[in-house]
Protein backbone atom coordinates (compact mmCIF):
# COMPACT_ATOMS: atom_id res chain seq x y z
CA UNK A 1 0.00 0.00 0.00
CA UNK A 2 1.58 3.74 -0.99
CA UNK A 3 0.23 6.48 1.29
CA UNK A 4 1.01 9.71 0.01
CA UNK A 5 0.55 12.15 2.86
CA UNK A 6 -0.51 11.79 6.50
CA UNK A 7 -2.52 14.57 8.95
CA UNK A 8 -1.80 14.59 12.47
CA UNK A 9 -5.25 15.98 14.17
CA UNK A 10 -5.92 17.41 17.55
CA UNK A 11 -9.76 17.54 18.46
CA UNK A 12 -10.53 20.31 20.59
CA UNK A 13 -13.63 22.19 21.86
CA UNK A 14 -11.86 24.71 21.99
CA UNK A 15 -11.65 25.14 18.82
CA UNK A 16 -11.04 29.28 17.99
CA UNK A 17 -8.18 29.51 21.18
CA UNK A 18 -6.26 26.64 19.52
CA UNK A 19 -6.50 27.61 16.05
CA UNK A 20 -5.51 31.24 17.65
CA UNK A 21 -2.38 29.83 19.40
CA UNK A 22 -1.20 27.91 16.54
CA UNK A 23 -1.65 30.44 13.95
CA UNK A 24 0.56 32.31 16.50
CA UNK A 25 2.50 29.77 17.10
CA UNK A 26 3.22 28.63 13.90
CA UNK A 27 3.42 32.13 12.24
CA UNK A 28 0.83 31.18 9.48
CA UNK A 29 -2.94 31.16 8.54
CA UNK A 30 -4.72 27.77 8.07
CA UNK A 31 -4.35 26.65 4.40
CA UNK A 32 -7.62 25.48 4.82
CA UNK A 33 -10.22 26.71 7.55
CA UNK A 34 -14.04 25.87 7.83
CA UNK A 35 -14.76 28.54 10.65
CA UNK A 36 -15.74 26.68 14.06
CA UNK A 37 -15.20 22.98 12.42
CA UNK A 38 -11.96 22.71 10.68
CA UNK A 39 -8.64 24.19 10.28
CA UNK A 40 -5.19 22.86 8.74
CA UNK A 41 -1.94 24.54 8.41
CA UNK A 42 0.37 23.00 5.83
CA UNK A 43 4.29 22.59 7.44
CA UNK A 44 7.18 21.34 5.77
CA UNK A 45 6.59 17.57 5.36
CA UNK A 46 3.49 17.49 7.43
CA UNK A 47 -0.59 18.47 7.69
CA UNK A 48 -1.73 20.00 10.87
CA UNK A 49 -5.08 19.67 11.15
CA UNK A 50 -7.74 20.38 13.85
CA UNK A 51 -11.18 19.96 14.47
CA UNK A 52 -14.07 20.41 16.90
CA UNK A 53 -15.94 17.11 17.46
CA UNK A 54 -19.56 16.90 16.88
CA UNK A 55 -21.23 17.62 20.17
CA UNK A 56 -22.60 13.39 20.70
CA UNK A 57 -18.84 12.89 20.65
CA UNK A 58 -17.39 15.98 22.44
CA UNK A 59 -17.38 14.14 26.20
CA UNK A 60 -14.41 11.34 24.87
CA UNK A 61 -12.59 14.73 24.24
CA UNK A 62 -13.26 16.51 27.37
CA UNK A 63 -12.42 13.92 29.53
CA UNK A 64 -8.98 12.71 27.95
CA UNK A 65 -6.49 13.21 31.15
CA UNK A 66 -3.39 12.86 29.41
CA UNK A 67 -2.47 11.76 25.62
CA UNK A 68 0.53 9.76 24.63
CA UNK A 69 0.94 11.69 21.94
CA UNK A 70 3.24 14.24 21.56
CA UNK A 71 3.72 17.05 18.79
CA UNK A 72 7.27 17.63 18.14
CA UNK A 73 8.69 20.50 16.47
CA UNK A 74 12.01 20.55 15.30
CA UNK A 75 13.54 24.73 15.60
CA UNK A 76 16.53 26.35 14.46
CA UNK A 77 16.87 27.70 18.02
CA UNK A 78 15.29 26.72 20.66
CA UNK A 79 15.45 29.49 23.21
CA UNK A 80 14.30 31.85 20.44
CA UNK A 81 11.38 29.29 20.14
CA UNK A 82 11.16 29.39 24.02
CA UNK A 83 11.10 32.83 24.18
CA UNK A 84 8.17 32.80 20.97
CA UNK A 85 5.67 30.61 23.36
CA UNK A 86 6.49 32.69 26.32
CA UNK A 87 5.18 35.28 24.13
CA UNK A 88 2.14 33.71 23.81
CA UNK A 89 1.49 33.66 27.50
CA UNK A 90 2.95 29.78 27.34
CA UNK A 91 6.30 29.49 28.61
CA UNK A 92 7.48 25.74 28.52
CA UNK A 93 7.33 24.61 32.87
CA UNK A 94 10.47 23.05 32.45
CA UNK A 95 14.48 23.68 32.04
CA UNK A 96 15.67 22.27 28.33
CA UNK A 97 17.12 18.71 28.80
CA UNK A 98 19.60 16.71 26.53
CA UNK A 99 17.94 14.11 24.29
CA UNK A 100 19.54 11.58 21.75
CA UNK A 101 18.90 13.95 18.66
CA UNK A 102 19.62 17.17 20.31
CA UNK A 103 18.82 20.16 23.00
CA UNK A 104 14.50 19.75 23.94
CA UNK A 105 11.95 20.90 26.45
CA UNK A 106 8.61 20.34 26.62
CA UNK A 107 5.56 22.38 26.66
CA UNK A 108 1.67 22.61 26.37
CA UNK A 109 -1.08 24.48 24.24
CA UNK A 110 -3.66 25.58 25.56
CA UNK A 111 -5.87 22.76 25.87
CA UNK A 112 -2.68 20.58 27.44
CA UNK A 113 -1.20 18.58 24.24
CA UNK A 114 2.26 18.26 24.77
CA UNK A 115 4.56 20.00 22.29
CA UNK A 116 7.86 19.23 22.53
CA UNK A 117 10.56 21.70 20.77
CA UNK A 118 14.10 20.16 19.96
CA UNK A 119 16.66 21.35 18.55
CA UNK A 120 19.48 19.01 16.47
CA UNK A 121 23.19 18.47 17.47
Amino acid sequence: MQYNSVILTIATVNFDNIVSFYTQLLEQKPNKLIPHIYAEFQLAGLKLGIFKPKSANELEFVTNTQSPLSLCLEVNNLETAISHLASLGYPPPGITSIASHGTEIYAYDPDGNRLILHQSK
